[in-house]
């Protein structure tokens, strides 16, 4: 099944361009030209709802930052970021609150293809696997279990003591790399290429917002970590110890 790419921009000559590369390389494509209709899009119950989000900043009602805030309190839709503002800190703004990649103009629309399929593939990757019903799940569930963290790679679903933790498809994928090396070091291009692939584009610090994303959401403190450490100037490592074999 063709995957479906909303391009969102208010500039009808850039929806054009890369409505074309990405539909001469079979994506369903439609487009949006304000935060409105892209949210109205982005959030629909009908079915036709996209895969990913192009989703340009600078929009002119809702800008393409506040679009993401509210796809992101009710949806894991993937999302890039489309900038014209190279400050750092707008890309590290956008990241912090769920961008899953950012990309900014000018860009090669070629670029732009490349980056879609990276992050389109990291859903692909992430599917549950077939069931056989002739075979006890309590056999094969595939379980990391910590003192105070268990991780279900099968379900994707993650637990501190006994509540239940809500991450993103890329900070669970960041988890799981974590998780099942404990205590190897890896430096921020390791973690790149194990989660987003050996063909990303970008820069290597959008590892750190994603670190500073799942240590929230484990509750782990930066100052004194329990799950996730820095090693200066090299990268960063699991610090749990596995508990068990895998159920």
């Amino acid at each position: 099944m063709a995957r479906h790419v909303l391009v969102v921009d208010d500039e009808a000559q850039i929806r054009t361009v890369l409505r074309a590369y990405l539909e001469a390389d079979g994506f369903v494509v439609s487009e949006a030209g304000t935060g409105g209709e892209a949210l109205r899009q982005m959030t629909t119950a009908n079915g036709q709802r996209p895969d990913l989000a192009l989703l340009d900043v600078g929009l002119p009602d809702l800008d393409g930052l506040e679009v993401l805030r509210r796809v992101r309190a009710q949806s894991d839709l993937f999302v890039i970021l489309v900038t014209a503002r190279s400050e750092e800190v707008d890309k590290l703004v956008g990241l912090g609150i769920g961008a899953d990649d950012y990309i900014t103009k000018p860009f090669s629309p070629r670029e732009v293809v490349a980056r879609v399929k990276t992050v389109l593939r990291r859903r692909q990757e992430a599917g549950a696997p077939d069931v056989d019903p002739d075979v006890d799940p309590a056999t094969v569930a595939n379980i990391l279990r910590f003192e105070g963290l268990t991780i279900d790679e099968d379900r994707r679903e993650v637990t501190t003591a006994a509540d239940p933790v809500t991450l993103s498809t890329l900070e669970f994928d960041l988890l799981v790399a974590f998780a099942e090396a404990p205590g190897r070091v890896f430096s921020r291009a390791q973690l790149l290429e194990k989660v987003w692939g050996y063909d990303f584009y970008g820069d290597e610090r959008v590892i750190d917002v994603h670190i500073r994303s799942l240590r929230k959401a484990l509750a782990d403190d930066a100052s004194s970590p329990r799950v996730i450490g820095t090693v200066r100037g090299v990268g960063y490592k699991f610090l749990l110890e596995r508990q068990g074999p895998a159920r």
